[in-house]
């Protein structure tokens, strides 16, 4: 069995994919928690490795907060481009691995919205999160060349799974407490990956590498998704409100600050489609993304 390297594997993206990950690999962890098997700060400290890896699935990242200092911004560098750095540094040490697996974003792009966006559109990020994936890559892209590695580098789109954060755990949240509202019926699409996928893209990746964009086929709206959790939940289905109304709930949240439950940028994101396109991925790797509708459970 192939030993992989697993980091970030504390966080939520390991709480779905590490038992998958476990019927093929042998798989040894790095992170922050006394759990890993290698408890160690990357963004601040090379660590020692004193093992061999076939393969490294590299996952640790920050991601899902809005810095408002400079020292909360520099917090995405040191840990997803710095904390790439002095992870490739210790595998120098330890053996070079025969491939590297780079969990990315969407990000990269930087499109507020858009419709089934490829892998070709250049990467116009500007965010300290999108800007310190877009340096991680780069250097990945040069290390791995440099040293004979098979490089993977995924990009997925909003995840799906158990304990799922950011945007979709925030609808999770809403519906389970009664204050979410679908805007204009709901209708925007987004694109969701279901984050098991990750575990069945890996062999695929560690042959061949590549960069793609990882979503599901088909693009759900926001009202198809928080129907399911909403019966998920045993709670109704969330009622749709006008947009005029949305907006005047809007800039009355811009005067509330950060903490609003809406505010014209949340508007934004909420009413504009944005999706991404799977037909590298699928035409490559042969892979075929699970239906998130059909599998997400909360």
């Amino acid at each position: 069995m192939k030993k992989l390297l697993f980091t970030g594997a504390s966080g939520f993206l390991g709480y779905n994919i590490r038992p998958i990950l476990s019927k093929t690999y042998d798989v040894y962890t790095i992170g922050l928690t006394d759990d890993d098997d290698i408890k160690i700060n990357m963004a601040k400290e090379v660590p020692l490795i004193n093992t061999h890896y076939d393969v490294v699935l590299h996952a640790a990242g920050k991601a899902h907060t809005v810095p408002k200092t400079e020292a909360e911004k520099q917090v995405f560098y040191d840990v997803n481009y710095q904390g790439t750095v002095n992870l490739c540094k210790a595998l120098e040490t330890a053996g070079i691995p025969k491939a590297l697996i780079f969990i990315s974003t969407v990000a990269v792009y930087g499109c507020e919205y858009g419709e089934l966006i490829t892998e070709e559109h250049p990467l116009n990020g500007d965010s300290p999160y999108a800007k310190s994936k877009i340096m991680a890559e780069q250097y990945l892209i040069e290390w791995c060349s440099k040293n004979g590695v098979v490089l993977g580098i995924l990009r997925p789109s909003l995840l799906a799974g158990k304990n799922a954060p950011g945007n979709l755990g925030a609808m999770v949240n809403g519906i389970k407490n009664g204050f979410y509202l679908n805007i204009a019926g709901g209708t925007v699409r987004k694109s969701i990956l279901m984050a098991e996928d990750i575990a069945r893209l890996l062999p695929l990746l560690e042959q061949k590498g590549g960069i793609y964009n990882v979503c599901d086929s088909y693009q759900p709206t926001f009202g198809e998704i928080s129907a399911s959790i909403a019966k998920q939940l045993g709670k109704h289905k969330p009622i749709s409100i006008p947009y005029w109304m949305a907006w005047c709930m809007a800039k009355f949240g811009d005067l509330l600050g950060s903490k609003a439950p809406i505010n014209s940028y949340k508007l934004e994101k909420m009413t504009k489609s944005l999706t991404f396109s799977n037909e590298k991925a699928r035409k490559e790797l042969g892979w075929e993304p699970l239906d998130v509708l059909t599998n997400y459970t909360i």
